[in-house]
């Protein structure tokens, strides 16, 4: 089989490392409708030894029914398995495969090409580490294949390949090759790839994807399947900050309490020291449970049940995060995003906003501007239809923790619901976190509770608390003893004291959470927010 020649001579023919240090890669293919998406992983899964024999017979049987290739193997229908993708071949939904080499292990997700499934596309490039482009050689760069670049960029994905297919029906020539490369990249250069690869190849008889080919002489790169065994693409989500969204109270009996989900991003330690976003209470962690039994630590990507040291308030759509560099909590959010609804956005209406775990209603403003597909330079916006990406501003009914996508994908994105029909309006990633504004009074006060107050504001108070009120002790003084200055000394001495006693009153006022509506950071305490908390979904 190709994947053992290969994994035996790359690099310095070192020896393949063993099947429990091989590291994981997530990859989608994208592309425009028929560039030969499902044949190339198809095609992938047949030369790595990953489908089953009686598989194989049955694919033998499918492509002879349904394929496209005449009588030979349609490799597309091992992905292509809804009625409706077989019968229009296309592809519809996002189908994930895994398959293996001795040196690395994959995840790999076939993607629809149509405008209309855009958002199977962009759901599936959201968890990728790298995507893989094609390109129809007979077609060259299509709007489309741009539109897909641009949304692979705007999810967070670094690494590209773009993979010039059907260069057999182009007689292998290097001169269509070229320019389809030139333009891509050309358009490509401000979208923030950190690397792309350019691989030309023919996914349906396997040359250039596991296997290399005589046939293209002139090109000297690897095969994809050497690229993808070879690039170090995945995100670093265990040294970000630890965040856990919670999705379950576990309260099996009454001797435990735990709270359950999968970690997003940081590493997660007995002992840590943590905070409950959005309310922001404190505690520590005591346990750290699983199926297997408790671990003294958890990183990205487990799924965990956490038992805290302190009996509070938690509930699911909160998330634990690290006390030293906690989540940022808020009602505002700056976010660029794809809109994947039939209808445009509409500003009048209240959408569902859901991040993580939690769910809010929210209403989103108008763009400001949006992206051309085209070009992939900004333009001027004033509405967002399908398939149009926009930046827009985001306003929650509730605060929720949030991270911006630029530094953590798995708490900086969020989708838009349409509330009457519960389907995907938007998919969103937070540009910009607004910080929260100051605290309104609560219903039945004419004034906010005032916290965090200065020293100088405190010494202010005072003086002019005392100044008027230190006038009529003068008078008085003047009156009974016909001194001016004694008068004077004795209304400026009750002056000074009283500024004294009330300066010092108030800083130690300032510094008395008892009564108060807000905190100093402009959010609810924990009793207020108990009474606001929105309803989680």
């Amino acid at each position: 089989m190709y994947h053992w020649r290969i994994a035996t001579e790359l690099g310095n023919r070192r020896v393949p490392p063993p099947a429990e240090a091989r590291s994981l890669l997530r990859f989608i293919t994208c592309g425009s409708v028929d560039d030969g998406k499902s044949t190339l992983i198809g095609r992938l899964l047949h030369d790595t030894g990953s489908v089953p024999d009686d598989q194989l017979a049955r694919l033998s049987a499918d492509s002879r029914r349904w394929g496209t290739q005449g009588s030979a193997i349609d490799y597309a229908l091992l992905l292509d398995g809804l009625s409706a993708e077989r019968e229009q071949g296309i592809t519809i939904d996002v189908a994930y495969r895994y398959f293996a080499t001795p040196r690395r292990t994959f995840i790999v997700a076939d993607t629809p090409g149509h405008r209309q499934y855009t958002r199977n596309m962009a759901s599936g490039a959201s968890t990728a580490d790298l995507a893989v482009l094609l390109v129809d050689a007979q077609k060259g760069v299509l709007t489309q294949t741009r539109r897909h670049a641009l949304i692979v960029s705007m999810l967070g994905v670094r690494h590209l390949v773009l993979a010039v297919n059907k260069m057999d029906l182009v007689g292998y020539d290097q001169r269509v090759f070229k320019p389809i490369v030139a333009e891509f990249e050309t358009f490509a250069a401000r979208l923030g790839f950190a690397s792309i690869a350019c691989i030309p190849m023919a996914a349906k008889s396997g040359e250039n994807v596991a296997g290399e080919t005589a046939a293209m002489p002139w090109y000297a790169g690897p095969t994809l399947l050497e690229y993808l065994e070879q690039v170090e693409a995945r995100e670093a989500v265990d040294s970000l900050p630890l965040r856990l969204p919670v999705q379950l109270v576990s309260r099996p009996s009454p001797h435990f309490r735990g709270y359950a989900g999968t970690i997003a991003a940081g590493t997660l330690r007995v002992g840590m020291a943590v905070r409950i976003l959005p309310v922001g209470n404190a505690a520590r962690i005591a346990r750290i449970v699983t199926a297997d039994g408790d671990l003294p630590e958890a990183v990205a990507g487990q799924a965990v049940t956490v038992v805290l040291d302190e009996d509070i308030d938690v509930s699911r759509g909160d998330m634990i995060a690290d006390a030293l560099q906690p989540a940022t909590v808020a009602d505002t959010l700056d976010a660029s995003v794809l809109w994947v609804a039939d209808a445009p956005l509409d500003t009048e209406r209240s959408y569902l906003l859901k991040a993580g775990t939690a769910t809010v209603p929210a209403r989103v403003e108008a763009p400001r501007q949006g992206t051309d597909v085209e070009t992939g330079s900004l333009v001027v916006m004033t509405s967002l239809a399908k398939n149009e990406v926009g930046k827009v501003r985001v306003h929650l009914d509730g605060k929720l923790a949030f991270d911006t996508y630029a530094r953590s994908r798995g708490t900086g994105g969020f989708i838009l619901i349409d509330r009457l029909s519960n389907e995907t309006a938007a998919i969103g990633l937070v540009e910009k976190i607004v910080a929260l504004p100051e605290p309104a009074a609560a219903p039945g006060e004419a004034w906010p509770a005032l916290t965090g107050e200065s020293s100088w504001r405190s010494l202010a108070k005072a003086f002019c608390w005392r100044a008027l009120g230190s006038l009529g002790t003068m008078v008085l003084a003047l009156a009974l003893t016909h001194d001016r200055a004694l008068a004077a000394v004795i209304g400026g001495g009750e002056v000074l004291t009283k500024i004294a006693v009330f300066y010092l009153h108030e800083r130690v006022w300032a510094r008395v959470s008892f009564g108060l509506t807000h905190d100093r950071r402009g959010e609810w305490t924990r009793s207020a927010t108990v009474a606001h908390r929105p309803r989680m979904g």
